[in-house]
């Protein structure tokens, strides 16, 4: 769990400690609405992770409902483009199925152009792109 929390950290560095520990204990007890996965190196030390959910809602590029959304990936800088990553999608792929979902989505920022191309060669196809805004109501 520890290197879970702590890869975490690394993929989305702006989230404070306290909101990783939160959302992971929230994943933990809603265990039927999501997928976390650990991959062990050789030596049997954290090499990567994937977390994905079950999504109810409107998934972009998608026309079914429920999707299984890859929320996130991380492999270890040293052990990338060895298969880690594969293997974590191929397991949120199986559970995916298992749940009788027929479709499988993600996405990635408009600058990280590294996630674009894992995720192609994972399989997945690009549906769409969006910029989104806001604008505040009240101060």
């Amino acid at each position: 769990m520890t290197a879970w929390r702590h890869m975490r950290q690394t993929l989305w560095p702006e989230m404070r400690a306290e909101e990783n520990f939160s959302e992971t204990e929230s994943m933990l007890a809603a265990e039927s609405r999501f997928f976390i996965r650990v991959a062990l190196d050789a030596q049997g030390r954290a090499a990567g992770f994937a977390e994905a959910a079950l999504r109810r809602d409107a998934v972009n590029g998608c026309a079914t409902s429920p999707v299984v959304f890859l929320e996130g990936i991380y492999v270890e800088p040293q052990l990338r483009r060895q298969g880690v990553a594969r293997a974590l999608v191929h397991a949120v792929e199986e559970w995916g199925r298992k749940i009788g979902c027929c479709e499988f989505a993600s996405d990635a920022l408009l600058e990280n152009t590294s996630g674009h191309s894992m995720h192609r060669g994972l399989g997945f196809e690009e549906t769409e792109r969006v910029v989104y805004f806001r604008k505040q109501l009240m101060s």
